[in-house]
């Protein structure tokens, strides 16, 4: 077992009270049931990752690694909360410099916990790549959203498309609605359960492994290898 149900009181509690003395008396709590399993996890997924592919990266650094910061960016929010009331790891590609890269994410939080694969919020250039592989591969792509079809996996960011098709694509493009799309990712629910479980690490590779088809055409649309 990696994560415990000390975590889930913890993340109940900072959401409750999302400030900087509480936080800072309870320090020594989030080191010992939020980032130390967190950065086991990340280390035990690690040795597992060359089985699903050797340019996907798991780092346990404490800055900048695997494990996402806790503290928020509040400088454009109007909600100054200073934490966030969630864990993300992510493990990307080892040529991405941020979240945005392809990759695979786990996340964990009191209303929703689940698995992405995939590509959010890419930039600008990842993203017409992303559009023109589903517009020149239609049959690759239909096959490939396959597996949104069962109830393990769906796709990311349903509401947040473009209303119109992007520049240089026509409407009469039979993949239109999904090249309008500003995400790449697929997500598989998670039950609380499921994540304070003794196999989670287990079933997080198993998940990793069958988005492999998914990922691999991601990285493919942008150059690079899977």
């Amino acid at each position: 077992m990696v994560f415990t149900e000390a975590l889930i009181d913890f993340l109940v509690e900072l959401s409750a009270h999302n400030e900087r003395a509480w936080f800072k008396a309870r320090q020594d709590t989030y080191e010992s049931v939020l980032r130390a399993p967190a950065l086991d996890y990340i280390r035990a997924i690690g040795e597992r990752l060359d089985g699903v592919s050797e340019h996907v990266t798991a780092s346990d650094r404490k800055q900048g690694g695997s494990l996402m910061r806790i503290h928020r960016d509040v400088r454009f929010s109007r909600d100054k909360s200073p934490y966030k009331t969630n864990v993300g790891i992510q493990f990307r590609h080892e040529s991405g410099k941020d979240v945005h890269a392809p990759g695979f994410y786990v996340h964990i939080s009191i209303e929703d916990c689940f698995i992405g694969a995939g590509s959010w919020s890419p930039d600008r250039d990842a993203l017409l790549a992303y559009r023109r592989a589903v517009s020149e591969h239609p049959e690759e792509w239909t096959a490939l959203k396959q597996i949104t079809d069962t109830a393990d996996w769906r796709l990311g960011g349903h509401g947040d498309a473009l209303k119109r098709p992007p520049r240089g694509f026509s409407t009469d493009d039979p993949m239109i609605e999904d090249i309008k799309r500003k995400h790449f990712i697929i997500t598989h629910d998670l039950d609380i359960e499921d994540v304070i479980s003794p196999n989670f690490v287990d079933d997080s590779i198993a998940r990793f492994q069958e988005s492999k088809d998914w990922m691999s055409f991601l990285c493919r649309a942008i150059g690079l290898p899977f």
